[in-house]
């Protein structure tokens, strides 16, 4: 699956790279705004790079065609999954974090950050990447195929630290669901770092202060 990208940066020759998957409905640019309020100048030069998921019929919405990065077949999130479209999105990331790879990105200077099914995609595949990445970022959602992520996580995930934000009151994925994915990825052995928040399905200006204090953590070496 190739997937069509919009791309920022903040200098010339990159030194890090955040790929960030937007929710159901969404496109790249819906974080774009966001990713601006970062000042993670102390980094280096970023580069962001924001993929389209593919137009798709999604069952729970009446059949209605939008971006998706998989099929919902109910509101149950914890029911039926759309394997096979999980599965092929993860391949279409996974193609973006060897492309940035490949441009000369090492996988410990790359997080992987989603919102939503954005962040149900960025652990099913920041968790079975085979390089260590720098981090995921996983915003209001939770952890597909569970079942499977102990025996198909990669050696290499193992230490990659987790940041996980929720709004308390987000009636789409359920603070329980991202509560689940936390204790799921703790008892793994996972760092997460757990914060909620007093909203529902959105981001707030709380939340993108503690991401950008998260990401300079995990990305700016340490001193000496």
């Amino acid at each position: 699956m190739d997937l069509d990208t919009l791309e920022l940066q903040s200098g010339e020759a990159p030194v890090a790279s955040l790929i960030v998957l937007h929710g159901l409905g969404a496109d790249g640019s819906d974080f774009v705004p966001i990713a601006r309020e970062l000042d993670l100048s102390p980094v280096g030069p970023m580069r962001f790079v924001f993929p389209h998921a593919p137009v798709r019929a999604v069952t729970r919405n009446a059949g209605m065609r939008m971006r998706a990065w998989y099929d919902l077949y109910g509101p149950d999130l914890a029911g039926r999954e759309d394997e096979a479209g999980l599965r092929a999105s993860r391949a279409g990331v996974q193609a973006l974090i060897d492309r940035e790879i490949e441009r000369g990105i090492a996988p410990g200077r790359i997080v992987l950050m989603g919102f939503s099914q954005g962040c149900a995609m960025a652990l099913l595949a920041g968790l079975r990447t085979p390089g260590p990445l720098a981090g995921l970022a996983c915003l209001s959602g939770y952890l597909p195929l569970a079942s499977t992520t102990a025996a198909e996580r990669s050696a290499a995930s193992r230490d990659v630290p987790v940041f996980m934000g929720h709004g308390r009151f987000d009636p789409v994925v359920l603070p329980a669901r991202g509560e689940a994915a936390r204790d799921t990825l703790r008892a793994l052995g996972h760092r997460v770092e757990w914060h909620d928040y007093p909203i529902e399905h959105s981001v707030c200006q709380e939340e993108i202060d503690d991401l950008e204090a998260w990401l300079l953590k995990v990305l700016v070496p340490a001193a000496g």
